[in-house]
């Protein structure tokens, strides 16, 4: 296995965990996007664009989805601490 797999293999890898456990909090969703453009890197530096042009754009979802975790979570009507 050359350096190039082994780096594809763990942001594949990544994302799946990050995937997984993303309701458990946003930071997950946060490091999906983060594993994404990792995933993205790997495929332009594989030569399969077509991949890496995907994952670019599921980032740029995640952050999007990520942003939106954080602001509910620091809303007031969102139900968590000092919402009385």
């Amino acid at each position: 296995m050359n350096g190039l797999t082994l780096f594809g293999l763990i942001a594949v890898t990544s994302m799946v965990l990050c995937y997984g456990f993303e309701n458990r909090s946003p930071w997950f969703v946060l490091g999906f996007a983060v594993s994404c453009l990792l995933g993205s890197a790997y495929g332009f530096l594989a030569g399969a664009w077509p991949f890496g042009l995907v994952e670019m754009v599921w980032s740029l979802i995640a952050v999007r989805k990520w942003r939106m975790a954080v602001s509910r979570e620091r809303s007031p009507l969102a139900g968590g601490p000092g919402s009385n």
